[in-house]
């Protein structure tokens, strides 16, 4: 009996490796190739004539003046990339905690108080989806002008006295904007867990002794880490890469993060490979992050077992 268990357990596993592999080789032909594209820009030359990129395929050729350049220039006192990547580091940590102050008591409210209106409140946070990221931009810039509902409301309570202009360059409007953008994306994960702890292990804490505010602080909170660093690393992730919220919310020089820098390489300029170096730099970093999440994940759910 245990035979025919493990045979069937063994053809089940077949049987999701083979469902598996299509995704994984979509992954490994659109992901894969086109990193060691932007890799093989990133370590060749520039054509002195036409000023395209000469890309270098071959490791063994590789030209690392443009990644060399990157690194000095983000490392050393001074250097014209070391105060767009502290920018940017700002910008997504002030946008993160941010949208977790939003995203968690909203996503508690829905999960534990929801009720017959769950389905509404959802259908509600996945809104957003139906409308692209940058249609939700161009809204935001209608309500940030001077006379838009903003200042509106602004000037109406009494917080100002003159309309403000809100797109001449505030960081604080591009942070506002990050968060708007970014925060259902946070939502959605904190819900689907907070709605699966088990009721039972809040009961069991009132019934000894704890109030509402310890049930949550000692049992909610530990076993909702995990969604708590997924909903960082799913919105810290892209805005790390964010160019247009900063080109949208403000167009200044002052507001400026890597994703713009990026862009203006690529896009504007004759050092591509350049751009391409940052890329591969941002996503080095960006990849310890990741490592931090799967070790930190790891580690609570083996506290939470243990």
């Amino acid at each position: 009996m245990a035979n025919r268990d493990d045979s069937v357990e063994g053809h089940g596993e077949s049987f999701w490796a083979a469902l598996a592999l299509p995704g994984i080789a979509w992954l490994a032909i659109f992901f894969v190739v086109p990193f060691y594209v932007i890799v093989g820009v990133a370590f060749g030359t520039v054509d002195p004539i036409l000023q395209t990129p000469r890309p270098a395929w071959n490791p063994l050729e590789w030209n690392t003046q443009a990644f060399g350049f990157v690194l000095e220039e983000l490392f050393s006192s001074g250097g014209i990339f070391r105060t767009v990547f502290v920018r940017t580091l700002v910008y997504v940590v002030i946008a993160v905690a941010v949208s977790l102050l939003i995203a968690y008591p909203v996503a508690y409210y829905v999960a534990r108080f929801g009720g017959r209106w769950k389905g509404f409140l959802l259908l509600g946070l996945i809104a957003p989806f139906f409308i692209s990221y940058l249609m939700r931009m161009l809204a935001w810039i209608n309500l940030l002008q001077d006379d838009g509902w903003v200042n509106d409301v602004l000037l109406w309570i009494g917080i100002l006295d003159t309309p403000r202009t809100w797109l001449d360059g505030r960081a604080s409007s591009v942070i506002l904007g990050m968060v708007y953008g970014y925060v259902p994306f946070m939502i959605l994960p904190l819900y689907a867990f907070l709605d699966r702890i088990d009721q039972s292990l809040l009961e069991a804490a009132r019934d000894l002794g704890a109030s509402p505010v310890q049930a949550f602080r000692l049992v909610t909170l530990p076993l909702s880490m995990p969604a708590i660093l997924a909903g960082v690393v799913i919105i810290a992730l892209p805005m790390f890469g964010d160019y247009y919220t900063p080109d949208l919310l403000s167009g200044s020089p002052k507001t400026s993060l890597i994703g713009n820098q990026i862009n203006l390489y690529i896009q504007g300029g004759q050092q591509k490979n350049v751009g391409a170096a940052l890329v591969v730099v941002l996503m080095l970093m960006l990849a310890v992050l990741l490592a931090y999440y799967v070790v930190a994940t790891a580690r609570t759910q083996r506290r939470l077992q243990g």
